[in-house]
């Protein structure tokens, strides 16, 4: 029976089906990206924010009139989504014929057999149960670069969040079981791993009683063949000594951190739960870039949270403008059923929350352009994901920049490159979110 998946939403539910796949090779299954020729279709859905939740109805529904007009016998639904929603899916869209929730994606295999046999369609388990599987994943992306996910659930409690609600309480994945995992990803060529979680600042802290970041990126930098390791996702009160020191002197370890802040209003921060205040982020901001000089920050915020004045905005406003990160999202604020923030009052219109988003995006974007052209004249490493025969040019990306979210390095070379290699380059020009870049020899 051959089987497709269909992969939804974040970086952590892609490593979800990247085991699940591999659990499923393991068991003697085919994969296709034909939806037309599959038996067996897999939907890994997100319901993060409304746009993600739509897609991933839109997906079911899709792939369920593949069981109408095509080859497709089962349709299964897996990730937050099923997770949340599943009684309501059961009435919305029946072609569904079973549910594996956010901790149960090991289940995958026996999911199957319990359709074909007409048994029991639930595999939703307790939130905090944490699979660990031992089949090794089936890679999905190019290679180069493979997501490590450390932890699993939150316990943050934001008041706009979901995810506690579908992926359960915070718990750490054992660093020998990481290590394996790395080295499976590593000896089938990835040059870069990228450290997911909700948030990787406090992996260990239920397993070891205390932070344990900096111990798992020694351990990994150990890993022979392993060129980066990126972390993503960390919480600006959660970062401490120990972990700017493992990042300043781990050789393997990008100068790059995620820092999810989403406001830099006290207010806002306080009405959304957070546990930083506006000048603790500047603070952290400063000592990172004072003992990292070269450290590239990235960051997300949330316009049109409800409550959000506009004076609220423009200290925000005024908040990018000062701390100039290095890359920087913005999603407007998405009212999540089920969170305290979908009760609060004060909700903001749909085009204000657009108008400020598009607004802090401009200033970035000025802050952007300045930076890379900052960047022209000097070197850098490049690792190099592919080439572009139409321009005669390599793309890459160096350690500024994290896949499918920053930018892109543009690389000439008369010489052919090698896919996953590390190269150094010179950048000869920028534009306001990539830099072109000659080989050096």
């Amino acid at each position: 029976m051959k089987i497709m998946f269909v992969s939804l939403g974040c970086d952590k539910n892609l490593v979800d089906t990247e085991n699940m796949l591999g659990i499923l090779k393991n068991k003697g299954y085919e994969f296709t990206d034909d939806e037309y020729s599959a038996d067996i279709i897999v939907v890994n859905t997100c319901c993060f924010i409304g746009d993600a939740k739509e897609e991933s109805i839109n997906t079911l529904i899709e792939m369920g009139q593949r069981k109408k007009d095509a080859n497709c016998k089962i349709l299964i639904a897996a990730g937050c989504l099923a997770h949340r929603y599943k009684d309501e899916l059961i009435k919305e869209i029946p072609e569904v014929d079973a549910f594996i929730g956010t901790t149960s994606f090991d289940k995958i295999a026996e999911a199957i057999e319990s359709v074909c046999a007409k048994k029991n369609i639930n595999f939703i388990d307790d939130d905090n149960r944490l699979p660990q599987v031992k089949d090794k994943r089936v890679i999905s992306t190019p290679g180069y670069f493979e997501y490590l996910k450390i932890a699993e659930g939150c316990d943050k409690r934001c008041t706009y969040c979901i995810i506690p609600y579908v992926r359960g309480s915070f718990r750490s994945y054992p660093v020998e079981y990481l290590v394996e995992q790395a080295k499976h990803l590593v000896e089938n060529g990835a040059s870069e791993l990228i450290l997911v979680a909700q948030e990787t600042t406090l992996y260990g802290v239920d397993l070891y009683g205390k932070k344990s970041l900096p111990m798992l990126l020694h351990e990994l930098s150990k890993i022979e063949g392993l060129k980066w390791i990126r972390i993503l996702y960390c919480y600006p009160e959660e970062i401490d000594d120990e972990l700017i020191q493992a990042i300043k002197n781990e050789p393997k370890v990008c100068h790059y951190l995620d820092l999810p802040i989403q406001s830099g209003s006290d207010n806002i921060l306080k009405r959304m739960g957070r546990r930083t205040s506006r000048q603790d982020i500047i603070d952290i901001v400063n000592k990172l870039r004072t003992e990292i000089p070269d450290i590239a920050l990235r960051t997300t915020l949330i316009t049109g949270f409800p409550g959000e004045t506009e004076k609220d905005f423009e200290t925000t406003y005024n908040f990018v403008d000062e701390l100039e990160f290095d890359r920087l999202g913005v999603f407007t604020y998405s009212m999540e059923e089920g969170t305290p923030a979908a009760e609060f009052e004060d909700q903001v219109p749909e085009e204000i929350k657009a108008s400020r988003r598009d607004e802090i995006m401009e200033l970035q974007q000025e802050i952007s352009i300045e930076k890379s052209q900052a960047m022209v004249g000097k070197e850098l490493e490049v690792l190099i994901e592919g080439y572009i025969p139409d321009d005669d040019t390599y793309v890459g990306r160096s350690y500024k920049d994290a896949p499918n979210v920053d930018g892109l390095v543009f690389v000439s070379c008369d010489y052919e490159l090698i896919s996953g290699s590390i190269v150094k380059v010179k950048i000869t020009d920028a534009t306001e979110y990539d830099l072109l870049a000659e080989i050096m020899d």
